[in-house]
């Protein structure tokens, strides 16, 4: 059973309001954060989208968290299958069959948007994996060879990311490639654990892409 209880979502939209006539980019922010601080990334991005911001169900610190976890990257099962679902149900209610949904996760929010790909990713026009990891078979995902036929996914690393374990960035870098089956579009830059110009650039392109 949960130790949590999960809330209506908390959402910030880029201009204030949903346009449900567009494709629909979520925007996922880190650990510990919140909503706030990943909405200005819209602004980088195609203005053909209606852009979602929202707030992780799980208060940690001076901000909020999408799972439990047992280490960096390495989320609890049983909670990272709730968050999902929840997220899931609010996912179904503003993006009805037919609307394309795309998800930008940041560092923990990267891990999350692995989990709802991993999950449903039939669901998914694309998942961009923002200098953070997937979540693995020990978080109760399936990440069997083939998994995301079909699927477009866009991962960015830096080499100088210490805040996410190597070997996980290493792993999410080399399954994506090799393993997924997606359409993979891959950036790995010099610098640490932020989004750089260039890659909001590309970033940008891809999304255009998927819409």
């Amino acid at each position: 059973m949960s130790r949590h209880t999960l809330t209506e979502p908390v959402v910030a939209w880029s201009g204030g309001t949903d346009q449900p006539e567009r494709p629909l980019v979520v925007l996922l922010h880190g650990r510990g954060a919140d909503e706030r601080s990943i909405l200005g990334l819209a602004g980088h991005l195609p203005e053909e989208a209606s852009y979602a911001a929202v707030r992780a169900p799980i208060g940690e610190g001076g901000g909020y968290a999408w799972f439990d976890n047992r280490g960096i990257g390495r989320p609890v099962a049983e909670s990272l299958a709730e968050t999902v679902a929840w997220f899931g149900a609010w996912l179904d209610d503003v993006a009805p069959s037919g609307r394309k949904v795309v998800l930008v996760g940041f560092s923990g929010g990267a891990a999350f948007a692995g989990g709802v790909l991993l999950t449903g990713p039939e669901r998914l026009a694309g998942a961009a994996i923002l200098h953070g990891t997937l979540p693995f078979e020990d978080a109760g995902v399936d990440v069997t060879p083939g998994r995301l036929a079909g699927s477009h996914v866009f991962v960015a690393q830096g080499d100088a990311d210490h805040v996410i374990p190597r070997e996980l960035l290493d792993r999410t870098w080399t399954w994506l490639a090799d393993e997924s089956a997606a359409t993979v579009v891959a950036r790995r830059e010099p610098g640490g654990h932020q989004l750089s110009t260039q890659t909001a650039d590309d970033l940008k392109g891809w999304i255009h892409d998927r819409l």
